[in-house]
């Protein structure tokens, strides 16, 4: 199962809530298509803060690793842990990114898809069941247990060691 969060931006100027149409559902996990082609996937999903980031952070490797006299071996290895790091942080990048602008984060939804998700997210959301603490369950509120469960007789110490006893 895939877990997605559900980002919601503010109203435009002549709506009074958010179209349910512009929700954003970002899929947490490593993104291929960011570690083979981060500088564009970024500029795909408007990411230009963090773009600017990655471009003026690759000259300072760059220059660092020309100026360490690296081999090309080194350099294309540290190119591809760079890859790599963005591949597994894309989803955190895009979720700072909504942060930054200011979105709602609705909270988080569990599904084996993303089509899953939007219609469990949906459907919680029109029967207003979905609250940002708790998404899955509803306004209510459990009820408390009647009466406690006995306890379990165990022994007073755990483990390798044996029960404390007074010196003679």
């Amino acid at each position: 199962m895939t877990v997605y969060t559900i980002h919601q931006p503010h109203p435009r100027k002549n709506e009074d809530t958010t179209h349910p149409d512009r929700f954003v559902f970002v899929r947490d996990g490593f993104y291929f298509w960011a570690f083979l082609f981060g500088p564009l996937w970024m500029f795909w999903h408007g990411l230009w803060l963090v773009l600017m980031f990655y471009v003026a952070a690759a000259a300072v490797v760059q220059a660092g690793l020309w100026a360490l006299g690296m081999p090309a071996a080194v350099t294309s290895f540290v190119w591809v842990l760079i890859a790599l790091l963005v591949g597994f942080e894309a989803a955190s990048l895009r979720r700072w990114t909504y942060k930054r602008r200011r979105w709602d984060n609705l909270g988080l939804v569990v599904a084996p898809d993303r089509e899953s998700a939007e219609r469990r997210f949906f459907d919680s959301w029109t029967a207003g069941s979905w609250t940002a603490d708790n998404p899955s369950v509803s306004q209510a509120a459990p009820s408390p247990p009647t009466s406690m469960p006995a306890p379990l007789s165990a022994p007073a110490v755990i483990g390798l060691f044996p029960e404390p006893q007074p010196r003679r």
